[in-house]
């Protein structure tokens, strides 16, 4: 019998309500391992290329990991993986909470589902048994709205719903699936396609105790170990004050995304910062995922001037950026009410709000008036009007039924004239970070399969001459580097990027499992799975992962000529000591190439080598045939 995985993969045709159950190999599971190379994997050996995004043809693939379950921080991630209504491209998307060890639990390693039902429907996995159940009531309702129905439907409070809300409904092409109203699948349109199968909804129920480890007792040991090791980390103040800190740190180096990345430094910063939230709105709560001693997950609540419901967490960094400095917005209320809605409504809070900003400089410059969005006249710093765009988006009502399909038909309706102010790559809008500052994201942005990420490597504080290198020399990486130099950056990039991916591989929180380091990984995943794996084959099945989905790409027509950054990241920030600050467009073409030659990618195509692709055991993906997990 494994331990970690269960050796089962459930398959779900909605059309045909057909359910079965797949039993790979173990080597299949040593070589993938999860999370997003898993469901690469399905799209790549059994999925046509070509396919409407929003078809039946299309699959969805909740994935988890050979570790999701282990009872340590940072374990309990699940990943979701299909082709993006956004980006045309490979979609990616990871989330917390307690539904993915649910999962597990309840019997599976991973579910690909494809088809569409001819009704909503919803799925119910519990102890290895699956039944499409019948989701009408429940169309129209919001996230945790849907959540209780279920728990009160099956009897049982304990059962874990991963659902979509009216903006998954409704087609928002960047809609996200939510779990507890909280943790958030948010980039790159998942719940839209959730939304287009007619599926609401993933309840699971398991018992956990049939979850098997290797060595239990060394799990357990660094599990008694975890409270002294966050008291001795940067983590507690993660903890008492969530990601929140992140404002009042990217303010201090002048790089918070302000008036649509005009700026990196907005005046009212300091009321989006975690101090004054835990002084005003903060209600003292804090939740985590499964396992997790880090308790990351802030709880707000007002009144005035906005009512806003504890039940849906509180904003992130990314998103009291992204509604708030971006948007010249300062009132914590007003941006932890927005991000309520899109989390009620499931839609991403950083693509949310990138088109929000987008609208406020067309509206600046002219271009857009307030007779072509309802009445609103809609300028940086009007909360109110930011959050009646939100509602418009989620439920495609006016402008928002534009808004709702992404920048490129925003820009086909509103004309050429406003493509400087879409701030994205391969139509995925920016997160919350400046690459104008931190070089080494130019690269990140530009290259990432999915479009502009922020989480696919370590950002370039990491490698400065006022930090610790600590991090970096396990990497191989000795020499520190200016923030905003380009110098060196692309092997940053490379092996951080490599880091990343097997974290997300692995279903890993980046933040949480800063607790152990990435040199203990290789001892947790023995521990869990009984395997004697190395860093070398983390590190190359991260590798894999990356390559797996630029493959999938390139069948999907994407190439180097879409690794780009739009023009205003070659264009001098204003405000603050990044004041000037612009990308060199000869230097960032500079460290591109070098990137691709390092990563074994064809300069002028950008698509891995014939060479690569047979390192990494890949060859099958060139026949589209499925080989099973072998080499």
């Amino acid at each position: 019998m494994p331990f970690g995985y269960t050796g089962k993969i459930l398959k779900v045709d909605l059309s045909r309500g057909e359910i079965e159950v797949d039993e790979p190999e173990d080597k299949f599971y040593r070589k993938y391992m999860g999370g997003s190379a898993l469901g690469t994997y399905y799209l790549l050996s059994e999925q046509d290329p070509g396919v409407d995004p929003l078809g039946p043809e299309n699959q969805l693939v909740f994935s988890l990991s050979v570790l999701t379950g282990a009872p340590l921080s940072g374990l309990s991630r699940f990943n979701v993986t299909s082709k993006s209504p956004l980006t045309g491209a490979i979609g990616d998307s990871q989330a917390g909470g307690w539904f993915p060890s649910e999962l597990k639990f309840a019997g599976f390693d991973a579910v690909v589902i494809r088809g569409q039902a001819d009704r909503p429907v919803y799925l119910w996995i519990h102890d290895g048994e699956v039944q499409i159940r019948d989701a009408s009531h429940l169309w129209g309702t919001d996230t945790l709205e849907t959540e209780e129905a279920i728990r009160e439907e099956l009897d049982d409070s304990g059962v874990r719903v991963a659902a979509i809300g009216p903006g998954g409904e409704n087609l928002v092409k960047y809609a996200c699936i939510l779990t507890e109203g909280k943790f958030a699948a948010g980039r790159t349109g998942m719940g839209a396609v959730m939304g287009s199968k007619k599926l609401k909804a993933v309840a699971v129920r398991g018992d956990r105790s049939q979850f098997e480890m290797h060595d239990r007792d060394a799990i357990m040991k660094l599990v008694r170990e975890t409270p002294s090791r966050l008291e001795e980390s940067s983590l507690s103040a993660i903890s008492e004050m969530g990601s929140a800190l992140g404002v009042t740190g990217c303010q201090a180096g002048s790089m918070l995304p302000t008036r649509n990345f005009q700026s990196g430094v907005f005046d009212d910063a300091e009321y989006l910062g975690g101090e004054h939230i835990l002084s005003t709105i903060h209600t003292g709560r804090r939740d985590t995922c499964y396992g997790c001693a880090v308790h990351c997950k802030q709880v707000v609540a007002a009144d005035e001037p906005v009512k806003v419901d504890p039940k849906y967490g509180a904003p992130e960094y990314e998103t009291l950026a992204m509604l708030g400095s971006n948007l010249e917005i300062g009132d914590p209320a007003v941006v932890a009410r927005g991000n309520e809605l899109c989390n009620r409504y499931s839609i991403d809070t950083i693509s949310t709000g990138a088109m929000i900003a987008f609208v406020m400089e067309c509206m600046e410059q002219g271009i857009i008036s307030p007779g072509d969005i309802g009445g609103i006249d809609l300028r940086f710093g009007d909360g109110e009007g930011a959050l009646q765009l939100i509602e418009k988006i989620a439920h495609r009502e006016g402008i928002g039924d534009v808004l709702a399909d992404g920048y490129e038909r925003a820009l086909q309706v509103t004309g050429d004239e406003s493509e400087p102010f879409a701030l994205h790559v391969k139509w995925n809008p920016f997160p919350a970070h400046m690459p104008r500052v931190k070089r080494s994201l130019a690269l990140a942005y530009a290259i990432t399969p999915f479009g502009a990420d922020h989480v696919s490597s370590s950002h370039d504080p990491s490698m400065a001459p006022s930090g610790s290198m600590d991090s970096m020399y396990a990497l191989g990486i000795h020499e520190p580097r200016d923030v905003e130099s380009m110098q060196d950056k692309a092997r940053f990039f490379y092996y951080t990027q490599m880091q990343f991916s097997i974290y997300d591989t692995l279903e890993i929180c980046a933040r949480a499992y800063g607790l152990f380091g990435f040199g203990l990984l290789p001892d947790i995943v023995g521990a869990v799975t009984g395997w004697n794996a190395t860093t070398w084959e983390l590190m190359k099945a991260g590798e894999r992962r990356w390559n797996m989905m630029r493959i999938f790409n390139a069948r999907e027509g994407f190439t180097r000529e879409q690794d780009i950054l739009p023009p205003r990241m070659f264009e001098p920030l204003t405000g603050g000591d990044s004041d000037g600050f612009a990308i060199a467009e000869d230097e960032f073409e500079k460290a591109a190439d070098e990137y691709y030659e390092m990563v074994g990618w064809c300069r002028e195509t950008g698509l891995p080598t014939d060479g690569k692709i047979a390192e990494l055991g890949l060859q099958w993906t060139q026949s589209h045939e499925d080989d099973g997990g072998g080499e």
